[in-house]
């Protein structure tokens, strides 16, 4: 298994959107979303998916030539038209603008309608806390969880990201997870490995217990917590189908599908700036030393450092620069 520089990883997936016809500043962004998913051990979001999103790219399911348009809707409300293109040129568009109702209000929040799958949430919050904002974002999925006790998958495993900015740049506190106990990509990888999966994590198609991750895919996954995930999970779709216009998971494709509609999905964001709280860095401050006194524990994301290279299996990187060197552009 090689190791690979994050900024040959960046510049492989970059050259491998453009060839599948993504344009250069829209490629820019969605490899820098790849490469940041690879720094941090996410193999899920990063290079797992940049043969779906090429392939994709051709059939036309995501509009590579997207002009992401940016609209004030309200005082405290930016929302952004992806022109059914990808998450982050979109959301780069709109980040701007939502700060600035933030830094007025206190908080405001940015809607991103018609988007391709936004992959790790965490990747946007990360630059909301790093602009000195505390950011939520949330997004939902195609459809693959069933209410508890019923087996018809109703929602996807959408995520919830949440991020803390620390006051000097950098980020205090993360956490980027499904509502399900695992994301469904861990059990699509272990299906791609020959592995079982854990009892817990998903169950078939008849709503009973499955360790065969084949038999995971076809079932449905379980919420984190039972009806407590649930709950998270059907927050997330509320606000995120409501305030965005985005399909209701119920009706989204299966999200590496080569070809079929646009994903049309939505990812909603909340803004706050930590100005507006009275002692929101002392508190913090207070808070982080709590949690650090004791041995073994820790802020989540605190101590986490993105690397510079990366080990990455053979078959994976082979694909990338092949894809990278394919002549579909134009």
């Amino acid at each position: 298994m090689p190791k690979i520089s994050v900024k040959e990883i960046r510049k492989v997936a970059k050259t491998a959107l453009v060839q599948h016809g993504a344009l250069d500043w829209i490629s820019e962004e969605v490899a820098d979303a790849v490469a940041a998913s690879e720094s941090v051990g996410n193999r899920i979001c990063g290079l797992y998916y940049l043969e779906s999103y090429c392939e994709q790219l051709l059939s036309g399911r995501v509009n590579g030539q997207a002009s992401p348009d940016v609209q004030l809707a309200r005082s405290g409300s930016v929302f952004v038209d992806a022109d059914d293109g990808f998450a982050q040129p979109a959301f780069s568009k709109g980040l701007p603008e939502v700060l600035k109702l933030a830094k007025t209000n206190g908080i405001a929040s940015l809607s991103i309608g018609r988007a391709h799958t936004c992959t790790s949430l965490g990747y946007f919050t990360k630059k909301i806390a790093e602009a000195g904002f505390l950011g939520l974002g949330l997004t939902n999925a195609s459809p693959i969880v069933a209410p508890p006790g019923g087996k018809s998958r109703i929602i996807g495993t959408n995520p919830i990201a949440f991020s803390v900015p620390d006051g000097n740049g950098g980020v205090a506190m993360q956490f980027d997870q499904s509502t399900t106990t695992v994301a469904l990509g861990k059990i699509t990888m272990a299906k791609a490995a020959g592995e079982s999966i854990p009892e817990g994590w998903a169950l078939d198609k008849d709503g009973k217990a499955t360790t065969d991750p084949e038999e995971a895919i076809k079932g449905t996954l379980v919420s984190a917590g039972g009806y407590k995930g649930w709950g998270f999970g059907l927050m997330a779709e509320i606000l995120v189908a409501g305030m965005t216009g985005g399909r209701i998971s119920k009706n989204v494709a299966p999200l590496k599908a080569k070809d079929g509609e646009p994903h049309n999905l939505g990812q909603f964001y909340i803004i706050i700036d930590p100005a507006s709280g009275a002692s929101f860095y002392n508190r913090l401050e207070e808070l982080t030393a709590i949690i650090s006194s004791e041995e073994g524990t820790r802020m989540p994301g605190q101590y986490t450092s993105p690397q510079i290279e990366v080990d990455v299996p053979d078959g994976l990187w082979n694909l990338a620069v092949s894809l990278s060197e394919a002549k579909h552009s134009g």
